[in-house]
């Protein structure tokens, strides 16, 4: 649906530095970026407000490099919602089609189609300053999707609202998307909107695409230390691999991690939080890398306690409230760090 070849664009304080990306039709594709990476621009220059230094945009196989905005069938929205506080909610939704100058009946129809997809029927009449962020967002959706854009472009849309909020729009987007089969590209600096939403996620940084594939990939698999850290990977270490039997020993000077991979020498490595276990002493775990420690520090990220622990390296961890009490862990518990040889990811 949408192809970027060698897009450039130098614009104030950021730039975006030969992008090249396909996205595929019906695709849910998260672009994921720290504050300034050059999201918001990207989005811009796909939906024509701004024309690229160098590069092209083509989407659905035609070349829309230098045509005007209306002219590419794009809805957009952004974070701030950007509603007419002088239309009401059904006003707001008709205001696209009526541009366009369809029909009147047919403007009744869309319009009321849309509204009872979203759930929002019931707020016809009301001002858009009388509705909640969330009541406000999907008022938002419903206006781009009634003209029935061929591309819908989301700027950091949940970032306004609550967390609850948040969560429910985060699942009622993926419906709609899977729903509509509608190509869908969402900006983000949220990791876990970008892993919740995406069927793909680019990783956006200083104004270059750094890495693109699925969650897995790029939560799992990142290519270098610096995605590795802005996905959450805390545990990062230095170290020298050497390979024994099909399997990786890697020496890091106070212990040595087993890991699968073919890469011998001076290597990177790193482990999620989240796949490493914690056991008291005494408990048994067939994972290849198993090392006792002691609990420096404890901080509670509802509903999940994370936890450091020096067994000689120091290793985040997270675990769910439930097994820290279980557990009954504290600062200074004596416990073994465990994690399979299959979760250490070598850079």
């Amino acid at each position: 649906m949408i192809r970027i070849k060698g897009l450039y664009k130098d614009w104030k304080e950021f730039s975006l530095k030969n992008i090249d990306l396909e996205i595929k039709e019906g695709e849910y594709f998260v672009i994921l970026g720290p504050t300034g990476a050059g999201k918001t621009l990207a989005l811009e220059m796909i939906a024509g407000f701004h024309s690229p230094d160098k590069g092209e945009i083509w989407i659905g196989g035609q070349n829309l490099t230098d045509a005007p905005p209306e002219d590419r069938n794009i809805g957009f929205i952004y974070q701030d919602y950007s509603l007419f506080p002088h239309l009401d909610v059904k006003e707001n939704v008709e205001f696209g089609l009526k541009l366009k100058k369809v029909s009147k009946d047919k403007i009744e129809e869309k319009t009321r189609d849309i509204m009872e997809l979203l759930g929002i029927s019931h707020l016809s009449h009301r001002q858009p300053s009388t509705l909640s962020g969330g009541e406000q967002q999907k008022v938002a959706i419903a206006r781009a999707m009634v003209v029935n854009p061929r591309v819908l472009l989301l700027d950091e849309p949940l970032s306004a609202l609550d967390s609850k909020t948040q969560d429910r729009l985060r699942d009622e987007l993926k419906q709609l998307s899977e729903k509509q089969g509608l190509t869908m590209i969402h900006v983000t600096h949220d990791r876990v909107e970008a892993m919740a939403l995406g069927d793909r996620i680019g990783v956006l940084m200083d104004g270059k695409l750094r890495q693109v594939g699925t969650p897995q990939q790029i939560f799992h698999r990142p290519l270098n230390e610096e995605i590795a850290s802005f996905v959450g990977i805390d545990n990062i270490y230095e170290g020298e691999s050497r390979i024994e039997n099909g399997i990786a020993r890697i020496n890091l000077g106070e212990l040595e991690i087993e890991a699968i991979t073919g890469k011998e020498g001076k290597v990177k490595l790193c482990v999620r939080p989240e796949e490493i276990t914690i056991l008291r002493k005494g408990s048994r775990s067939s994972a290849r890398n198993l090392f006792e420690g002691r609990v420096v520090r404890v901080s509670e990220r509802y509903p999940l306690m994370k936890l450091t622990i020096d067994a000689g390296k120091e290793f985040q961890a997270v675990i769910t409230k439930k097994s820290f009490l279980e557990l009954n862990l504290k600062e200074g518990s004596r416990v073994y760090v465990s994690f399979k040889a299959s979760s250490v990811h070598v850079l």
